[in-house]
């Protein structure tokens, strides 16, 4: 028995379907798909900023280093959140047995 009663289901996570765990585990999914997305469009935009500053900077070095910096640091960005997925597929893989345990969680209830 349920000590805190009945508990229906939002309207808005409907979509992720009726089993909790799943449902859950399909919105975290969900959310991190998003933040890689936000990551990709914000690297996108720091690359052309940096573009542009690389291509304003004329003769000053300074400027021509710090464009290269954020490029660089851009890239290593891209390359730090690529490689986070890759990550958790090897320690999902070597822990769990499962490629995909830890990128598409599911929630185990009692």
């Amino acid at each position: 028995m349920n000590p805190f009663g009945s508990i229906t289901v939002p309207a808005g996570l409907q979509n992720f379907g009726t089993d909790p765990a799943v449902a859950i585990g399909k919105l975290i999914q969900f959310a991190l798909r998003g933040l890689i997305v936000v990551a990709g469009i914000y690297a996108l935009f720091n690359l052309v900023l940096a573009g542009f500053s690389f291509l304003s900077a004329g003769d000053d070095t300074k400027k021509v280093a710090s464009a290269w910096a954020q490029i660089y640091q851009t890239i290593i960005g891209l390359a730090v959140a690529a490689g986070s997925f890759v990550l958790a597929a090897i320690f999902g893989e070597l822990l769990f047995n499962n490629w995909l345990f830890l990128l598409q969680p599911t929630i185990p209830l009692p």
